[in-house]
């Protein structure tokens, strides 16, 4: 099969490009849809009308980051079918199944109620609106569930079989794909960080109103609600962390690998709490993979199968293979891959001209090496490899600042429940500074996540590079710069259109 690389690395950058901006909209949307609703319920509570001013200065907020998180999430949809169609084919039947419930049920929810919600304030009763405002966070979320088992199914694909005669995979289970181990995970992990992302950004607005002595009570509120509610999420956040690690060790071996810069594998291996990567090593060297590294003894063993005994495999076993551990090298997992690749091949030729013996023959040859296919179309064994330093590196800044947003949340939370927040200036102008923070934490957690799948675009089975469609690789260039103009003006068009709404407020309310 031949495969134009300037088109596969073009479609990777553009995806990609689309993939990272619709993700800083996204983890906002989470999490600020229930931080509303939490608001408003307080409101409806009490009945005290401040709460209810609160709400909708923070519901204005979220109606311009919902839509603008809206237009870069059709574009990325449309790009399956327009960069990926090879891979739209192959797995449509699966892959298309949550999307289109995702559009049919999930976003129809938010989509309706968001009007009444936005809208409605005088038009409905207090309970009605409050009950739009929940069904608007809940939709939102269920919308991630969707899209969200599609890509833990990408991860980890199962409930479907091959369909030799249409070369494509069907679904045999819904629940299976539904109830896949790394959906769950991933949809559990994700939007809680986006729920600790909704709670940074409500705090850092709300520091920036008590640094200013502007509408004090407005802001003290705000902020107790955030850091409680971005504690309790961070520190879920942190728990789910075994799961993560679990199923990622069990599925995915070359990622975890990755992520902890595991060449050697070995039994109670520990977790690396910070190093660095020597930019020399390679695979069989002999050298030791870091320059510097600090580990917590006998914890990746632990985390990732729960057995302190285990063994971790390194990227050398999965490559070279480890007979004393049951590992089969990648060189013999690429040749049965060339077998089933021709195999397939052979039975379709066969089909063409007639010949139901060869037919039958090359079908046999295909099962006994079908889990192997996707091998096939690789060019060399340490192809099975995601890039190491960069799945490290993200790995770890992304768990680093993740206990630093645990910290944040506990220290502020006490001060406001002190009364001596205001007093902290220092710790506010942290709570400022560590919004961007949350935005790095989002983005090296999806390259871990998709940078550390590579160089699957479904797990052992579709590589990337056959996944693309047949384009020029100009016109795919093209539409990357086109896009990376019309998503820089639609971010810039979001932060001003924010900082003026938040901006106005503080002008209209005045020292406070």
């Amino acid at each position: 099969m031949s495969v134009d690389a300037a088109v596969v690395e073009w479609s990777r950058a553009q995806f990609a490009l689309t993939a990272m901006f619709h993700w800083i909209f996204v983890p906002l949307t989470l999490g600020l849809s229930f931080i509303v609703a939490i608001m408003e319920s307080i409101y409806v509570r009490t009945g005290d009308p401040e709460w209810k001013r609160i709400t909708r200065f923070w519901m204005k907020l979220f109606a311009v980051n919902f839509a603008i998180g809206v237009a870069t999430g059709l574009i990325l949809e449309f790009e399956f079918g327009t960069n990926w169609s090879n891979y739209s084919w192959m797995v449509g039947d699966i892959f298309g199944a949550p999307l289109a419930i995702e559009g049919i049920f999930a976003f129809f929810l938010e989509a309706t109620f968001f009007a009444v919600m936005f809208f409605g304030w005088e038009r409905v009763s207090k309970r009605f609106h409050l009950t739009s405002t929940w069904l608007v966070a809940i939709g939102s979320n269920l919308s991630a569930l969707w899209i969200l088992v599609a890509n833990g199914w990408m991860q980890h694909p199962v409930g479907m079989r091959f369909n030799i005669e249409t070369a494509r995979n069907e679904m045999v289970d819904f629940w299976e794909v539904l109830l896949n181990p790394n959906a769950v995970t991933k949809f559990l992990h994700t939007v809680s960080s986006g729920y600790v992302l909704a709670a940074l950004f409500v705090i850092a607005v709300s520091a920036w109103f008590i640094l200013k002595k502007r509408d004090l009570r407005f802001a003290k509120r705000s902020l107790l609600v955030a850091a409680s509610f971005g504690l309790l999420s961070s520190g879920y956040l942190v728990l789910l962390g075994d799961g993560s690690a679990f199923v990622v060790a069990h599925d995915q071996p070359a990622k975890l690998a990755a992520m902890e810069g595991v060449y050697d594998g070995a039994s109670r291996k520990g977790i690396v709490l910070f190093g660095v990567l020597d930019p020399d090593k390679e695979l069989g060297d002999g050298k030791d993979p870091f320059i510097i590294k600090i580990e917590m003894s006998q914890m990746l063993s632990l985390l990732g199968f729960h057995d302190i005994d285990s063994f971790v495999p390194g990227a050398e076993d999965l490559v070279f293979g480890n007979a004393e551990h049951g590992i089969e090298s990648a060189a013999d997992k690429l040749a049965k891959g060339k077998v089933a690749v021709d195999a397939l091949a052979a039975f379709h030729a066969a089909r063409k001209r007639g010949d139901p013996g060869a037919a039958d023959q090359a079908r046999a040859d295909f099962d006994a090496h079908a889990d192997y296919l996707g091998y096939g179309y690789l060019d060399k064994p340490e192809d099975i490899l995601p890039p190491i330093p960069l799945t490290f590196y993200s790995f770890h800044i992304m768990v680093g600042l993740g206990f630093w947003f645990v910290l944040l949340f506990v220290v502020l939370l006490w001060f406001q429940m002190t009364g001596e927040i205001a007093d902290h200036k220092n710790w506010l102008r942290l709570g400022i500074l560590s919004l961007p923070l949350g935005y790095l934490a989002e983005q090296t957690g999806w390259i871990v996540a998709e940078v550390g799948r590579q160089p699957w675009a479904i797990q052992d089975m579709l590589p990337v590079g056959v996944a693309t469609s047949d384009l020029d690789a100009a016109s795919v260039s093209v539409t990357f710069w086109i896009f990376l103009v019309l998503f820089t003006a639609l971010l810039i068009a979001e932060v001003r259109i924010m900082l003026g709404q938040i901006r106005r407020h503080g002008e209209e309310v005045g020292h406070v």
